[in-house]
């Protein structure tokens, strides 16, 4: 494994190697991908390898510019209304994270879309990964740079504690700002349906669209997907997780070699004050007792949740308590999140 900087120089590097069937982690706005040519059968075979994905669960596929959509999905063939969807959405939130689910072309391997008839795509903003693809094959498969099912990596070190040479290459492009993976929206639908919550709300693609989304549902049942991020189990940290309500969480007694994870600050204060006077004068935070945002900001307290789960899941706890998000733009990506984390 070889890690490189965003610097020019280093971004022709991973671009060659992607040109040449390696295995590329790279940084998006998200979270970090683990990249491949999609359209070598080969390197997409090593990617399933590398996670331990099983090959049912479809890939997503990136590119670096919206005419470059047309190598990998073909939204001309879709209904009328449906294909005025697409413009309006991609319009609007391409680049960002946004993964629209197409019909696909034919001509991109079945690894790619686990042989369904459509092809999730994603148009990411971060520059270095829109530089990365551009300049290897304007089309590159990406599912999380972490094994199958485990946290998903929102920093270099993240991937290389999880993968390490399983990655040719890692691109140290630093923190992913928005923290949790992209929106999943099937258009291939109607009314079109969230497969999986993400970086961009409910309330904005609604809003947007101008009537109701369908989904999600929580997919209990799935078991051959046609979006990553659909399995009942799911970014899970190795340490038990259980998921509490805010008045629940509160209730619970602090304990120790135990985790315990707010959303708020002030949630976490409120806690520490019931623990008195056990907790003693000092309520600062410590390395198994966190909150996610300290004002109680869905944005911050989803750029800092996989973040704050790898450090917990380093600490040799017995579990992790934690406490649900306000159900309500992103906090339903954080929720998502960490009921498929549970237990």
């Amino acid at each position: 494994m070889t890690l490189l900087s965003a610097c020019d120089a280093d971004l022709e590097i991973a671009a060659v190697a992607l040109r040449d069937g390696c295995l590329v982690a790279f940084p998006t706005e998200t979270v970090y991908g683990l990249g491949a040519d999609a359209f070598n059968p080969r390197a997409l075979a090593r990617v399933f390898e590398a996670k331990g994905r099983p090959r049912f669960d479809p890939l997503i596929v990136h590119i670096a510019a919206l005419e470059d959509i047309s190598r990998v999905a073909r939204p001309e063939i879709l209904p009328s209304e449906s294909r005025a969807r697409f413009e309006l959405f991609s319009a609007e939130f391409w680049p960002g994270p946004l993964t629209l689910v197409l019909p696909r072309r034919a001509e991109l391997p079945d690894l790619a879309t686990s042989g369904l008839p459509t092809v999730a795509v994603r148009f990411p903003a971060h520059p270095v990964a829109r530089k990365i693809i551009a300049l290897s094959t304007c089309a590159v498969a990406a599912p999380s740079a972490n094994p199958f099912g485990r946290l998903s990596p929102t920093s270099a070190d993240h991937v290389r504690n999880q993968l390490g040479e399983k990655a040719d290459f890692i691109v140290d492009g630093g923190i992913s700002p928005v923290g949790v993976e992209s929106t999943v929206l099937d258009l291939t639908v109607d009314p079109p349906r969230i497969l999986r919550p993400g970086g961009v709300s409910r309330e904005a693609l609604e809003a947007l669209a101008g009537t109701a989304l369908g989904g999600p549902d929580n997919n209990a049942g799935v078991t051959a997907p046609n979006s990553p991020g659909m399995l009942k189990s799911h970014y899970a940290p190795l340490t038990p997780l259980l998921l509490h309500g805010g008045a629940e969480m509160l209730r619970l007694p602090r304990e120790k070699n135990t985790g315990y994870l707010f959303f708020s600050g002030r949630s976490l204060g409120l806690w520490l004050a019931r623990q008195a006077p056990s907790v003693g004068p000092d309520r600062a935070e410590t390395p198994e007792i966190r909150a996610l945002s300290e004002t109680g900001s869905a944005a911050d307290a989803a750029a800092g949740l996989f973040s704050a789960l790898h450090r917990m899941d380093a600490l040799g706890l017995l579990c992790i308590h934690a406490e649900r998000a306000p159900d309500s733009g992103l906090g339903r990506a954080i929720n998502d999140r960490l009921e498929r984390a549970s237990c």
